[in-house]
């Protein structure tokens, strides 16, 4: 397996988040915090044991509480300075899952698998430690994300430096997460995309809102090398030259793919066997071949 990510410097950047939370920059964290738990409202089912895995400040598993759809949540982080006196965390690395097989009804996934060197791997986890027909609910930054600013750094450093290392981390496709869902076991597979664009007043607002919530370049191929003043001010430049609007502020795209999957049961519906249809396809789209018709 060919490793993308420094897991140590992962945690460190979010452990350094937890200073530079300000006001508003969990924007991104407290919008995913709310979807998962429109999703998880109109499921069917109390959840007795639930997870957050990864939760940061944990907005995600306050959210889904507040639904009523669940018992009891436990918190896993890779710091226990992200919990709080009324709820605790456990402490674990980031790649992963500190549960026992078949343990838990419900597994909150807020904005941390994209972070991962072994995705498949945890998805794996994650399968496993839930019980028979549990749930999976899982939020992923896509493709499209933080695209603006990964164009306008590639530009820049290309211009000064006459190369570019990699500065904003890849972004899997929403197919490629549905793939992956179905490698892990998982039955029943649900997946949709959200695109969000956020407006900032310049490019170091962005930057700055990026480090706030632990975003901060984790590749182990960044480059080492200390950049000038002249190439940020550049990639401001080139930012506020593509993608900023009338009124000058800048643009920046996030893509979030929601996946929900669970594990599986025998109740659960199962597709029907090749060969088993009652009526070919053709007759059922062509009216004037249906059955009732005279």
């Amino acid at each position: 397996m060919n490793e993308l990510f420094d897991e140590a410097l992962i945690a460190r950047n979010r452990a350094r988040a937890l200073t530079r939370n300000g006001p508003g920059s969990d924007f991104l964290l407290e919008l995913t915090a709310r979807e998962l738990a429109d999703r998880l409202s109109i499921v069917q089912r109390h959840f007795d044991d639930a997870v957050e895995l990864f939760g940061a400040t944990g907005l995600a598993a306050k959210a889904a509480m507040a639904t009523g759809k669940i018992g009891a949540l436990r918190r896993v982080e890779t710091h226990a300075g992200f919990g709080e006196a009324e709820s605790p965390v456990s402490v674990s690395s980031y790649e992963s899952v500190p549960l026992e097989p078949q343990s838990v009804n419900l597994i909150l996934s807020p904005l941390s698998l994209h972070l991962t060197n072994d995705t498949p791997g945890m998805l794996i986890q994650m399968r496993r430690a839930l019980k028979p027909d549990g749930l999976l609910l899982a939020a992923i930054p896509g493709a499209g994300t933080l695209a603006e600013l990964r164009e306008v750094l590639l530009a820049a450093e290309t211009e000064i430096y006459g190369g570019a290392s990699p500065r904003v981390i890849p972004f899997a496709d929403i197919r490629d997460i549905g793939s992956l869902l179905q490698r892990a076991g998982f039955a029943l597979p649900v997946i949709d995309e959200e695109s969000f664009t956020v407006r900032y007043d310049h490019i170091f607002a962005l930057m700055r809102d990026l480090k706030a919530m632990g975003m901060a370049n984790p590749l182990l191929g960044r480059s080492r090398k200390p950049v000038s003043r002249k190439f940020f001010l550049r990639a401001a430049e080139l930012y506020a030259e593509r993608f900023a609007d009338v009124d000058g502020r800048i643009r920046a795209s996030f893509s979030i793919i929601f996946v929900s999957g669970w594990a599986p049961h025998e109740s659960q519906q199962k597709p029907m066997k090749p060969g088993s249809a009652k009526m070919r396809l053709a007759d059922a789209l062509d009216p004037s071949r249906r059955a009732d018709q005279p």
